[in-house]
């Protein structure tokens, strides 16, 4: 068993914040010896769905709807399994436009690292975009797509 702060430090999160996840219920087994609360392993495993969760972009309320379904049972499989397929597939999207970004980021590095080479950017310019090097055009044409 862990203390608050013993959690606090293992998972870097503020001591607030992990009385906050108590209180909206996120831990319903907690133990809690004189008051106090212990973290067991299964609060740690739950513990780590809730910051996976939050960073997909889930909020506290929807999390809160996932522990309520875990403690309801097997019978919300269905529900818990569509909630994770959402935002794996809002996560794969959000990993879509950064690839775009870091793409756009890629393909501006290396148009400027030739300006410079140049002295101007008259032949970079002629060369868009069918005329730029297969593994510069691919990464212009990801940076440009919709």
């Amino acid at each position: 068993m862990y203390t608050i702060g013993q959690v606090s430090e293992m998972f870097g999160l503020p001591i607030s914040t992990l009385r906050y996840y108590d209180k909206q219920g996120l831990f319903p087994g907690m133990t809690r010896v004189s008051g106090i609360r212990r973290f067991g392993e299964a609060e740690l495993e739950a513990l780590r769905v809730i910051e996976c969760l939050k960073e997909s972009g889930l909020e506290i309320r929807d999390i809160k709807q996932f522990m309520d379904w875990c403690q309801a049972g097997p019978s919300t499989y269905p529900q818990r399994r569509q909630m994770f397929q959402r935002q794996k597939e809002a996560v794969e999207a959000q990993i879509a436009q950064m690839n775009r970004v870091l793409d756009m980021l890629k393909f501006k590095c290396w148009y400027y690292d030739q300006a410079i080479q140049d002295g101007n950017e008259e032949r970079i310019k002629a060369m868009l975009p069918d005329g730029l090097p297969e593994e510069i055009r691919q990464t212009y044409q990801n940076a440009h797509q919709e």
